[in-house]
């Protein structure tokens, strides 16, 4: 695992609208942090820009002693999980968790460990068979986070619309969530718009508005 180390970080659009504004933040490696405004104040521009799916207008952000700038998301060793949960409809649950770890030509025996391992750990081991079509919501969800755990990162980052705005999947995701971050002790970045979920979930909360930080506690 690492921390997460962001300086100074800017993002500007080519309209000049200003998303990110000057954010410095530290996040010690293990922890569980929530990020809480408004809608457009920059949370979830901040989680991509980590990822590296937003390109970063200046500033520098560290994993651990790698800086992150100039890094492919691919090799970032962090796991994003968005709304779109980019599963593919014609694999079965195994090959989807598989995927990104046969590109990266890891031997067979450590994807099947790693995926039956992750299945068993989300209690969809039963399934992997199956087609994602075939599947429900729940555990479709299930998968996805699924395929972020195996590349045993060393941050996750997660987006409330994860869920998709269904409740139940919402609260179904949290408690795999708190204990991915319980179990497997990884660093967890969460964006969030409710106060409530963003207070009690995380060992950090980071408030922002209109791009920046206005307080962390």
């Amino acid at each position: 695992m690492a921390s997460l180390t962001l300086k100074n970080l800017n993002k500007i659009y080519p309209n000049g609208f200003v998303s990110v504004k000057d954010v410095s933040l530290h996040i010690p490696d293990g922890e569980f942090v929530t990020f809480h405004g408004p809608s457009g104040c920059g949370k979830s521009t901040i989680l991509r820009m980590i990822g590296g799916l937003e390109d970063i207008t200046s500033g520098e952000i560290y994993l651990g002693e790698d800086l992150l700038n100039e890094i492919l998301p691919r090799d970032r060793q962090i796991a994003m999980a968005f709304q779109n949960y980019a599963l593919y409809k014609h694999f079965n649950v195994y090959d989807n968790m598989a995927l990104g770890l046969k590109l990266r030509n890891m031997p067979k025996n450590v994807i099947d460990s790693r995926v039956k391992t992750a299945a068993e750990f989300l209690g969809i081991g039963n399934i992997l068979d199956k087609k994602i079509k075939a599947i429900t919501d729940s555990q479709k969800q299930k998968a996805a986070l699924g395929r972020a755990i195996v590349f045993q990162p060393k941050a996750l980052l997660l987006d409330e619309d994860f869920a998709q705005n269904n409740e139940k999947l919402r609260s179904e995701m949290l408690r795999d969530v708190k204990r991915i971050h319980r179990k497997l002790g990884m660093t967890i970045l969460y964006v969030t718009n409710d106060y409530d979920e963003a207070i009690t979930l995380a060992t950090k909360v980071v408030f922002m508005k209109d791009g920046e930080i206005t307080e962390v506690k």
